[in-house]
């Protein structure tokens, strides 16, 4: 335990804390300003800690971007994980719900997350694409395996083009909704489930 100026004790962060700790500061800085105008003196002054220990935990400016946008990836492929022998349909308005609290609680880390494709850096931009792949994989396995849409998945090809499309509109409507709309979260809920299974019921 270290000693601060007025006597109290602060607890020493574990490595696991202090990483998270850099990428919440960092996921807040990325969401605000473009990559480039980002600077790593920012994150260790606004964390505390000096460039030596941040660059100890990622070597480059690039690892730390990309550790920010793997580390929301994680969170909405959790967040929007199906639930094996549940139908979509069913599953469709609880999972939206669950995704956009979690757009609300971490918006600077979901605006930093979409941040990435803007970033000149091709590695980061390569992260942030596999991170989309993978969530298009996920919804694309769920309706497969699903009695009501798995027959049609299979019969129409265009389904995967339009499960692409649809992230990209969920994103767009997030994004705005974040902004400042007069939209509810029930409103937007709505809006997305609509445009999804309007899609598949075509």
């Amino acid at each position: 335990m270290a000693a601060n100026q007025g006597g109290r004790t602060r607890r020493r962060l574990s490595t696991e804390e202090r990483r998270e700790q850099l990428l919440s500061v960092g996921a807040r800085l990325f969401s605000d300003s473009p990559y480039d105008d980002v600077w790593i003196e920012q994150v260790a002054e606004i964390a505390g800690v000096s460039r030596g220990l941040l660059y100890h935990y990622f070597p480059t400016k690039r690892d730390f971007f990309a550790a920010v946008v793997e580390r929301e990836s994680e969170r909405m492929l959790r967040m929007t994980a199906a639930v094996p022998g549940v139908p979509v349909r069913e599953q469709l308005a609880a999972g939206l719900e669950t995704f956009l609290e979690y757009v609300q609680a971490h918006a600077h880390g979901y605006r930093a997350f979409h941040r990435a494709d803007a970033a000149g850096d091709q590695a980061v931009r390569r992260v942030y694409r596999r991170a989309l792949a993978a969530q298009e994989r996920q919804i694309l396995a769920a309706l497969a395996a699903d009695p009501e849409f798995g027959t049609a998945f299979e019969e129409r090809p265009e389904i995967r083009l339009a499960v692409r499309g649809w992230l990209a509109f969920t994103t767009a409507v997030c994004l705005e909704w974040l902004r400042g709309t007069e939209l509810s979260r029930e409103q937007v809920r709505e809006l997305c489930a609509r445009a999804l299974l309007g899609v598949l019921t075509v």
